[in-house]
């Protein structure tokens, strides 16, 4: 079916795709999540039936055919209780980030959910931690992980925050875009790809972060006091050696 039959048939109906794999979230007990596009749109295949050794031939860009059940979960559209045959044709396709800055807010986003997309020019903004403090990113939803959990973080465009996400199982804490995300401060300007995940609204898996502009550093009124404090000391203290060498 092409992906407008899909899109129009009903949740928990039978759907065959034959789409691409642009990356692979997991494997666990002879079952795979994969991230999926084609020319025309994504398909989130979530606990595909897939054996280890099948699973390690599920390469970027490795075209797929793809039977299951349309379902729905928290607002994300994702083809479950599926199986999966490689389409040995030569064919392949690895898809583009689109730019989907300038639809944040809009109806129009969720037209590209599942889909691998770039932002531009968003804003890092204060999370709230597990003991009330601002934060730059959480270990976990709520703040209350460790190092290897989720990453979520807050950025803003417009005037609008959201929060995005690294999952884990996609991008664990070895991989680039884990560590920049542990790096960010409050206020840097970032660019970012990854898939337009939805969780109760757009909820992106993110797989790329790169900070464009970092954040101005404020001093604080102590550290201000107390870099005058040092610099009058010192100049006291040139003023004494000064007059002891007369």
């Amino acid at each position: 079916m092409s992906y407008d039959e899909y899109i129009a048939a009903e949740i928990d109906e039978l759907v065959v795709v034959e789409t691409y794999v642009q990356a692979k979230q997991s494997w666990w007990d002879d079952t795979a999540t994969v991230y999926t596009q084609d020319e025309d749109g994504a398909y989130f295949i979530y606990n595909m039936e897939c054996s280890e050794e099948d699973y390690e031939l599920l390469e970027e860009g490795t075209k797929i055919r793809v039977t299951g059940y349309k379902a729905e979960w928290s607002g994300e559209v994702e083809i479950a209780d599926a199986t999966f045959e490689i389409v040995d044709d030569g064919d392949s396709y690895v898809a583009d980030a689109l730019d989907v800055t300038e639809l944040l807010g809009t109806d129009e986003l969720e037209e590209h959910q599942n889909e691998y997309v770039s932002f531009t020019g968003m804003t890092v903004e204060a999370s709230e931690d597990a003991d009330g403090n601002e934060a730059a990113f959480l270990y976990s939803w709520d703040g209350s992980g460790t190092d290897g959990d989720d990453l979520y973080f807050n950025v803003s465009y417009n005037g609008e925050t959201y929060t995005f996400t690294v999952e884990s199982y996609l991008c664990d804490n070895t991989t680039d875009v884990y560590q920049a995300v542990t790096e960010l401060k409050v206020g840097d300007v970032v660019d970012m790809e990854g898939f337009l995940y939805w969780y109760e609204g757009v909820n992106p898996h993110i797989t790329s972060v790169t900070v464009t502009a970092e954040a101005e550093e404020e001093e604080t009124e102590a550290e201000t006091e107390e870099a005058e404090t040092e610099e009058a000391e010192s100049e006291e203290a040139a003023e004494e050696e000064s007059e002891t060498e007369e």
